[in-house]
C-alpha cells in the first residue's frame, strides 16, 4: 500500500524538491541553496511556503506558494510546483495544491495564480481543479558555445558595467527595476515595490550572479540592466531585463543582454534560458536576434478560491 504525505519543506529536502521542480523542464534553473534561502526569507506579507509530497517516505514533488507583494492588488496568491514524472497520477500534486490553497486562503487570498505547462494533459488537469486557462508565455534556449551576433554600435555616453559595481548601494538598480516592472505583462500590476524588500528578495538571492548581470549606464546613470541567475556550473537564466521608460528605444536592453551572454560564455556557461510573455514582441525580437529558440511553453491558470473542482 502506498502512503502519500504532504508536509512543510525542510532544508534537507532541497535537493529532491528542486529535482521535482525541474523534472522534464531543462529550461528551469533553480539550485538547492536558493530554495533553502527562499524558505528562510520571510518578506512582509508574502507568507512564502514550500510544501513537499512524500510517497512511502520519498520526496517526489514540491510546490511553492505565497501572496503577491509589491502591488496594491490584494487577495492574489500564487502556487507553482511539479512531481517527478514516474510518480504522477497518484494524487501527489492534487494534495500539494490543496495544501497551498488552504495556506493562501488562511492569509486572505481569494484567488490563486499558477503556471501550467504547455504539455499534453496539463491544461485539462488544471481545468479539472478549477483553473481557467489564460495567457501564454514561452521559454527559449541558447547554446552558449555558438557565436554571438556582433555588438551593435553603442550610443554616445553609454557604457556597460557589471551589477556588482553597485554592491555597496544597489538603489539605482532598484529604480530601474521598479520603473520597468510596472509595464510587465500580467494580471497583477507591480505598483508598490519597496526598496528594502527588493534588496532582500532580489538583490540578495544566492544565485544572482552580479558579475554576469550587466547594467547599461547612460552618462553615469543606470538606465537598463539584465539580472542573471546561474547554477554555478553551466546553466544561465535571464531573471529580468529592464529599461527605464525615458531610455527606451535606444537598444540598451539588447546591449546589456548580449554583453551578459558574452561574459557567461567566457566563464564556461553552456546553456542560457529565458522566458517571455507571448505578447512581449520587443523582447521576443531581442532574444531572437541573440539566437534564442523556443524550447517550451506555459499558460497562466487562475482559480477563484472556493470554486468547484470536477
Amino acid at each position: 500500500m502506498t502512503t502519500l504525505t504532504v508536509r512543510d519543506f525542510r532544508p534537507d529536502d532541497a535537493g529532491a524538491a528542486v529535482a521535482a521542480h525541474r523534472a522534464g523542464r531543462e529550461h528551469l534553473v533553480m539550485t538547492a541553496e536558493a530554495l533553502v534561502w527562499l524558505n528562510a526569507l520571510e518578506l512582509p506579507g508574502e507568507h512564502f511556503r514550500t510544501f513537499v509530497a512524500e510517497l512511502d517516505g520519498r520526496v517526489v514533488g514540491s510546490l511553492r506558494c505565497a501572496l503577491a507583494v509589491g502591488t496594491t492588488t490584494v487577495g492574489v496568491g500564487y502556487a507553482n510546483g511539479s512531481v517527478l514524472p514516474e510518480f504522477r497520477r497518484r494524487g501527489a500534486f492534487t494534495a500539494l495544491l490543496a495544501a497551498a490553497e488552504r495556506h493562501l486562503a488562511a492569509h486572505g487570498a481569494t484567488e490563486v495564480h499558477g503556471w501550467v505547462d504547455d504539455a499534453p494533459g496539463s491544461p485539462a488537469f488544471a481545468r479539472a481543479r478549477g483553473f481557467a486557462i489564460g495567457r501564454a508565455a514561452q521559454f527559449s534556449a541558447r547554446d552558449l558555445t555558438l557565436p554571438l551576433p556582433e555588438e551593435p554600435a553603442r550610443p554616445a555616453g553609454v557604457e556597460l558595467r557589471p551589477a556588482g559595481d553597485w554592491a555597496a548601494d544597489p538603489r539605482p538598480l532598484f529604480v530601474v527595476d521598479e520603473d520597468a516592472s510596472r509595464d510587465e505583462p500580467g494580471e497583477v500590476v507591480l505598483d508598490a515595490a519597496e526598496f528594502e524588500d527588493w534588496r532582500r528578495g532580489v538583490w540578495s538571492r544566492p544565485d544572482l550572479d552580479k558579475a554576469l548581470s550587466v547594467v547599461a549606464v547612460v552618462d553615469g546613470e543606470p538606465a537598463a540592466f539584465t539580472l542573471v541567475h546561474t547554477d554555478g556550473v553551466d546553466r544561465y537564466w535571464s531573471a529580468f531585463t529592464a529599461c527605464r521608460r525615458e531610455f527606451r528605444g535606444r537598444g540598451l536592453s539588447k546591449l546589456a543582454k548580449r554583453e551578459s551572454l558574452r561574459l557567461a560564455a567566457a566563464a564556461g556557461y553552456r546553456r542560457a534560458y529565458t522566458a517571455n510573455d507571448a505578447t512581449n514582441a520587443p523582447m521576443l525580437a531581442v532574444n531572437a536576434w541573440l539566437g534564442y529558440e523556443r524550447c517550451a511553453g506555459e499558460f497562466k491558470g487562475i482559480k477563484r478560491l472556493g470554486s468547484p473542482v470536477s
